[in-house]
């Protein structure tokens, strides 16, 4: 069994076939970091997040994608994947604030169960050649992709979110 948490938390096979990490993505809500699995609760997500994209070489740019897998309910996820943000264009070495938001931050409101909410980072051919969906309700990261020659992704990370008065977490199955 892995113990790659994007595997454990099945964000590999529900949102994206297997890549390997190239650069490095630091994500912060109100100074806490994201590391893959935590709990935040939509109070603490209201404000969209800082975003650090690592790299070396400025003149390249990255497309970040956020999106909901399991709206609008984990077990009947009929909007999957629902996207609460995209920003394309941002520069290596900086964050996603240096960046051309063409879809603006939706703060995560689950109302039922335990939500992913994944971010997704791939590097582009090149500058102003990612454009905005047209609807944020049953988009596929995959489709996306593949639309705007974006290749695998470089990066991924994901946090669990569920109401304020929610208790729990959300259990991993062996299927092996």
């Amino acid at each position: 069994m892995s113990s790659d948490p994007l595997m454990l938390g099945r964000v590999i096979g529900d949102v994206l076939e297997p890549f390997t990490s190239a650069v490095d993505l630091r994500i912060e809500y109100n100074n806490r970091c994201v590391v893959n699995g935590v709990d935040l609760r939509p109070t603490a997500i209201v404000r969209k997040p800082r975003v650090n994209i690592g790299g070396d070489d400025f003149r390249v740019s990255y497309t970040l994608i956020m999106v909901d897998p399991d709206a609008p309910n984990p077990s009947n996820p009929t909007l999957k994947e629902y996207l609460h943000w995209l920003v394309t264009d941002i520069p290596a070495t900086t964050d996603a604030s240096f960046g051309n938001e063409i879809t603006c931050y939706e703060s995560p409101r689950p109302t039922t169960g335990i939500h992913r909410m994944v971010f997704v980072l791939y590097r582009q051919l090149g500058r102003e050649t990612v454009f905005a969906p047209v609807i944020r309700q049953n988009f596929s990261v995959r489709n996306f992709a593949r639309q705007h020659n974006l290749g695998s992704p470089v990066a991924a990370a994901y946090f669990h979110c569920q109401r304020e008065a929610g208790s729990g977490g959300r259990r991993f199955t062996y299927d092996g």
